[in-house]
C-alpha cells in the first residue's frame, strides 16, 4: 500500500511538472487571454454556464483573443488505486471522460466545444444528437472504450487538484489563472480587460455591445457537498 501510494504520489508530481511547463509555452507563444473552465458533466450550473454563457465566445469575436481551455473534472475524487468517484455518479464520470476525448479528438476549442454544449443540452439521448450532428464517433468511442480517456481523466484531474486557490467549487472559471468567483456572468468584460495583445479589441468589447450585468445569486456546486457512490 506504501508503494502504491508513493507511486501515485509521483505521477501526480511528475504530471504537475508537465502541466506547469506546458501552460508556460503555451503562455509564451500567445497574447490571447487565458480563460479555463473546470466544470463536471450533469451539474446543472455548469451545463446553463456551457450552454449560455461560453457560447457568447463563438457567436462572436471574441474568440480571435480567448484561449478556451474545457476541463471535464470538476468536484470528483481520485482514489489511492486511482478510481475516480464523480458528485453525480456513474454517468458523470462517462459523460467527463466522453467529452474528454472529444477534446482529444477535436483539440480545437472552436470544434470541441460545440459538441460538448450539445451533450450538456442532451445528457440522456447524446449519441443519437450529437454525435449524429457533429461526426467522431469511432475516435470517441476508441477513446473512451481504451485506456486514452483514463489518461485523459487523470490528467484533467491533477490539473484540477493542483490549482491555487485550490477550487471551492464548479463551474470554476479562471481568467489568466485568476479566479472570476462571483463574477462568472461578467466573464465577457474581465476577458476583454485582461486582453494585452497588439490586435484590435473584438466587437463585442465595446462598453456599448457588452451586456449587462445581471446581479443574481451565484449558483454553483460545492466541492465538498457529498458525492454519491
Amino acid at each position: 500500500m506504501a508503494s502504491s501510494s508513493v507511486n501515485n504520489f509521483m505521477f501526480f508530481f511528475l504530471a504537475s511538472l508537465l502541466f506547469t511547463f506546458s501552460e508556460n509555452f503555451v503562455a509564451g507563444e500567445s497574447d490571447k487571454v487565458k480563460l479555463n473552465l473546470y466544470y463536471e458533466s450533469l451539474c446543472p450550473y455548469c451545463q446553463k454556464f456551457i450552454a449560455d454563457e461560453l457560447v457568447k465566445i463563438f457567436n462572436s469575436d471574441l474568440h480571435t483573443i480567448t484561449d478556451l481551455n474545457l476541463i471535464p473534472f470538476g468536484n470528483a475524487r481520485v482514489s489511492d488505486d486511482m478510481t475516480v468517484t464523480c458528485q453525480h455518479g456513474e454517468e458523470e464520470c462517462k459523460l467527463n471522460a466522453i467529452e474528454a476525448c472529444a477534446i482529444s479528438t477535436w483539440p480545437d476549442p472552436k470544434m470541441h466545444y460545440w459538441f460538448i454544449r450539445c451533450v450538456e443540452k442532451h445528457t440522456k439521448n447524446w449519441e443519437s444528437s450529437c454525435v449524429k450532428e457533429y461526426g467522431g464517433e469511432k475516435a470517441i468511442k476508441d477513446c473512451y472504450s481504451g485506456d486514452l480517456s483514463k489518461s485523459l481523466i487523470i490528467e484533467y484531474a491533477n490539473q484540477t487538484l493542483s490549482l491555487k486557490p485550490k477550487h471551492e467549487y464548479v463551474p470554476w472559471v479562471t481568467v489568466n489563472g485568476k479566479p472570476l468567483y462571483d463574477d462568472m456572468d461578467d466573464f465577457v468584460d474581465r476577458v476583454c480587460k485582461a486582453y494585452k495583445g497588439k490586435s484590435p479589441l473584438p466587437k463585442l468589447c465595446n462598453s456599448s455591445a457588452l451586456p449587462k450585468k445581471k446581479v443574481s445569486k451565484l449558483q454553483v456546486s460545492f466541492a465538498d457537498e457529498s458525492i454519491n457512490n
